[in-house]
């Protein structure tokens, strides 16, 4: 049974509070121009820039949670190491590039590139790809196990605390809210670890307490599992949150230094949320719902007060990443689907994006309701969206790997929709066949591969 004091409710309470003030405040003097809505008005200081990065990028603390109950390390091995290191080549290879062009958007860029029907195929992937759905599904659980509510009625509750804000204040709403929460999360799990450290023991107690293949880096999953959650880290690369922070930055020296402290500041937190989530498997063993280990153990050995600052940590971590993606979606709807079919001039793109984000709310519902796992919500979400963009991203800035604009449609087409189709396929195969093994991943990337390639061949052999 976990509850909380009148004193943490206080301090949750204060968090809202301030987040909210934070959230119009600081965004009282937008203006009408687009550019401003959507990026704010590209001056994000280095300081800012990593700041927001690091708070969007991290947000799935209950699906670390979870993932790092049932197998340990791997948590670290798979959703940390792979994406410190694609982080690291983007910043190299595309920060600059990014800035340069000026653009909006990652399916404006697109459309630049490969024409108007890419763009707007993109955009519907783009869409599915930042659904904020495993974060609202986040903080929907934590409504239910605290207030005892349903989960659509914890859905509808997370939905509200962040859209009028966002609604008013576009970008700079999501900014300055994502400053504020940076420290607020790292505070929190600071303390949160101190307390698992002093309370409960030094590292001996986890080796004594763990199973051994909770401290191996593969956390005895299989080898094929660990490949996919690999390729899924591509993400980095076709990620629009990184381009659209790249495009927001004061310049392009400014986004590949945000970019390189935020790998440090990703692996410090990391380091935190891996290390109490080990704490959680050795004092629960036997958990059904692994996905709230954290808040079983913060009950078990916070006092009144600390429990209050590690609930804001929890929120302001999840929060920082659900409003930024939402903004993202509803951006994506705006400016790069509904303003390109209805020829709408600029002027019209905010009140789009004002509409997306209502689309985005609804279809984040949907996705979080009819698949409550935050760990299958990524899988699925990144199996299928990936693949049908990651090599056009490249080639939109690389022209050596650059394909003619028919290809590219077909691209997306067939390596998500594949994707997609083996994803459903799948359910209907027996796990013991070796069918079974091959992840929609797989299948998505190697079609739009095998696309790229041809596609690669026919521009330089037969100019088409």
């Amino acid at each position: 049974m976990i509850s909380l004091g009148n004193l943490d409710i206080s301090i949750i309470l204060l968090f809202f509070g301030i987040l909210f003030f934070i959230g119009f405040y600081f965004t009282r003097k937008n203006s009408d121009e687009p550019e401003d809505y959507l990026l704010g008005g590209r001056n994000l200081t280095l300081f800012l820039f990593v700041l927001t990065n690091v708070s969007t990028w991290y947000g799935g603390v209950l699906g670390i949670a979870e993932f790092t109950y049932n197998y340990g390390i791997a948590s670290w091995f798979t959703q940390g190491l792979p994406y410190y290191l694609f982080a690291f080549i983007f910043a190299l290879l595309f920060a600059k590039k990014i800035r340069a062009a000026s653009l909006l958007t990652l399916p404006e860029k697109l459309k630049d590139t490969y024409g108007k029907k890419v763009g707007l195929l993109s955009a519907i992937v783009v869409f599915i790809l930042v659904s904020p759905a495993p974060y609202l599904l986040m903080l929907a659980n934590i409504f239910t196990m605290l207030f005892k509510t349903k989960l659509l009625t914890g859905l509808v509750i997370a939905l509200f605390l962040i859209l009028p804000y966002m609604f008013k204040g576009g970008y700079r709403a999501d900014i300055s809210t994502d400053a504020f929460q940076f420290f607020v999360m790292f505070g929190g799990f600071i303390l949160f670890f101190y307390f698992c450290w002093n309370s409960i023991g030094d590292f001996s107690f986890l080796t004594d307490n763990l199973p051994a293949t909770h401290l191996q880096l593969t956390g005895g999953a299989s080898p094929i599992f660990i490949l996919v959650w690999f390729l899924i880290a591509l993400w980095t690369f076709a990620d629009p949150g990184f381009h659209q922070r790249c495009n927001a930055a004061k310049s392009g020296s400014v986004a590949v230094k945000g970019i390189l402290i935020s790998i440090v500041l990703w692996a410090v937190f990391d380091f935190l949320t891996t290390a109490t989530g080990l704490y959680a498997r050795a004092v629960f063993p036997n958990l059904k719902n692994s996905s709230l280990s954290f808040f079983l153990l913060a009950d078990k050995i916070l006092s009144p007060g600390f429990k209050g600052i590690f609930y804001a940590g929890v929120f302001a971590t999840i929060l920082s990443t659900f409003n930024s993606l939402m903004f993202l979606s509803a951006t994506t709807i705006g400016n790069d689907f509904i303003s390109q079919l209805s020829q709408n001039k600029s002027t019209k793109v905010i009140s789009n994006t004002k509409f997306g984000l209502i689309v985005t709310g609804i279809f984040a519902a949907l996705l979080a309701y009819f698949i409550p796992s935050v760990v299958q919500l990524w899988y699925t979400i990144g199996s299928i969206a990936i693949p049908g963009i990651i090599f056009l991203v490249v080639g939109s800035y690389y022209k050596s790997f650059r394909i003619e604009n028919r290809f590219a449609a077909a691209e997306i087409i067939f390596a998500s929709g594949f994707s997609l189709l083996w994803f459903f396929i799948k359910k209907f195969i027996s796990t013991d066949s070796i069918w079974f093994q091959i992840e929609p991943m797989i299948v998505g990337l190697t079609t739009a591969l095998i696309i790229h390639l041809i596609g690669m061949f026919c521009k330089k052999k037969y100019n088409c």
